[in-house]
């Protein structure tokens, strides 16, 4: 994919957001992911040690300029990256997201948010110390195109945290390929294939991962069996637990799993 074409893909994206044109394929499936799967993580656990994760990542941000990459009208941490950072800088597709947040961030004086393409020329700033990535690389077809996008932005041993789905579980595989020709937002959707994976850590230092929902993505077929609900949720703990320690420096078991967070480091 060319720059123009990619430029062309993200203007069709900004409208999906902007307008919330969802088909009923895609509507099925956020509703399978918003729903059974959130319902799954939030039991667990695993949005609450995403976040501490993250907030441990940071580090300490007072002498640092902060990208916050792709946040609509704002993540988790948006807040907490604005008010603790030395500049912070907000960009997203949609200027209805990003009007929304722009009026939470009008009394930090080292904020801004910005309604514009990442990969656009008009996207000047440069030099970030930390770029926070939550739920956007993988909506970037050219892999090669946003790594060196990524490495122009950032600054000397500047880092990426990043979030994003995998698709290297055979299940879950054979599942998005059978929904991926009906979803309105196929052109912008490439959860990680092993090969994009490979492209990271080629590309950056992985100092850090953690992948989620490998064996814990099974809970909600626990949820059918006749025990108590605290039997039920020790299994799912203890499953979660397996799968966050051993993505940590097993491939194999990182690529069970349906979500990798990862903290990355630009290469000298």
């Amino acid at each position: 994919m060319n720059s123009h074409e990619t430029l062309e893909t993200n203007k069709r994206q900004k409208d999906f957001y902007d307008k919330k044109r969802k088909n009923f394929a895609t509507k099925i499936w956020y509703s399978l992911r918003n729903g059974i799967l959130r319902e799954v993580r939030k039991s667990i656990g695993v949005e609450k040690q995403i976040h501490q994760l993250h907030l441990e990542w940071c580090g300490d941000l007072s002498n640092k300029k902060v990208l916050d990459l792709g946040c609509y009208e704002g993540n988790s941490l948006s807040m907490y990256l604005a008010k603790n950072s030395k500049e912070y800088i907000a960009i997203d597709l949609s200027e209805k997201g990003i009007s929304h947040l722009r009026n939470r961030l009008k009394n930090i004086e080292q904020a801004n948010a910005f309604a514009i393409d990442f990969l656009s020329e008009e996207f000047t700033e440069k030099d970030f110390d930390l770029i926070y990535a939550y739920g956007v690389l993988h909506h970037f077809k050219d892999v090669e195109q946003l790594i060196n996008r990524l490495k122009e932005k950032l600054n000397t041993k500047g880092t990426i945290i990043s979030n994003d789905p995998l698709q290297t579980s055979l299940p879950i595989k054979l599942l998005r390929t059978i929904y991926r020709p009906f979803q309105s937002d196929k052109d912008w959707e490439w959860p990680f294939s092993k090969k994009v994976y490979y492209q990271f850590e080629t590309s950056f230092k992985i100092k850090e991962r953690r992948a989620m929902l490998g064996k814990a993505k099974w809970l909600f077929i626990v949820n059918f069996l006749p025990l108590s609900a605290e039997k039920k949720l020790a299994i799912g703990k203890k499953w979660h637990l397996e799968d966050w320690e051993k993505s940590r420096d097993s491939d194999p078991d990182m690529f069970k799993c349906m979500h990798l967070t990862m903290l990355m480091q630009k290469k000298d």
